[in-house]
């Protein structure tokens, strides 16, 4: 459990402050901007792409072959953007996790992994690991939402917390998702298609 809390843990040197989950580009197109808004977003984005990142670290965790998962994984994310963003935060947590708890199952990992699947290996229970990757689909963009809208923090975290988690991570232990995230797949588009500064690289 101390791993699962060092990996959702916004300090961990994992790469994940860059990332806005899409959050980024929907507050630039008026679609979140108040803290409503914010929890139809986070909402939305847990059942989507939270359990389906859940599922394949659930299955990471259980030892299951993680070059097909992999693969997998990118047939399941249909956004360029978005496995570029996954990927991205993979590497980021890989190359910390290697300082941290150097082993040889993280060796076993493709050479460019999904980031659940690299929380997958190294949280070895399912549950848990799915737990950290449904927590960390919606913290990060939470987060984002602060930085770039402003919103109160207590407001915001009371939405993260009173959002269906650990439910999501339970179903997520079940069987690997096959369910999209359409939105977020064109948001994700249009953020690395955007002119001009961008706090965020997804």
């Amino acid at each position: 459990m101390l791993t699962a809390l060092i990996l959702a843990d916004s300090r961990f040197p994992g790469g994940g402050h860059v990332h806005s989950g899409g959050l980024e580009e929907a507050a630039a197109r008026g679609l979140v901007h108040d803290e409503p808004s914010l929890r139809a977003f986070l909402h939305g984005r847990l059942l989507g792409a939270g359990l389906l990142a859940a599922g394949f670290a659930a299955a990471a965790a259980r030892g299951e072959d993680l070059a097909v998962l992999d693969a997998e994984l990118d047939a399941r994310t249909p956004s360029p953007a978005q496995r570029a963003a996954s990927r991205a935060q993979g590497r980021g947590m890989l190359r910390a996790a290697r300082r941290a708890w150097p082993s040889a199952r993280l060796d076993a990992l493709p050479r460019d992994p999904h980031q659940p699947l690299v929380i997958g290996v190294l949280v070895d229970d399912a549950f848990e690991a799915a737990l950290t990757c449904a927590y960390l689909a919606v913290s990060g963009p939470a987060s984002a939402a602060v930085r770039l809208l402003g919103l109160d923090p207590f407001g915001v975290n009371a939405i993260v917390a009173s959002l269906a988690v650990e439910d999501v991570a339970s179903r997520a232990c079940e069987e690997l998702p096959a369910l999209g995230s359409p939105a977020l797949d064109l948001l994700a588009e249009a953020h690395v298609r955007r002119e001009g500064v961008r706090l965020f690289g997804s």
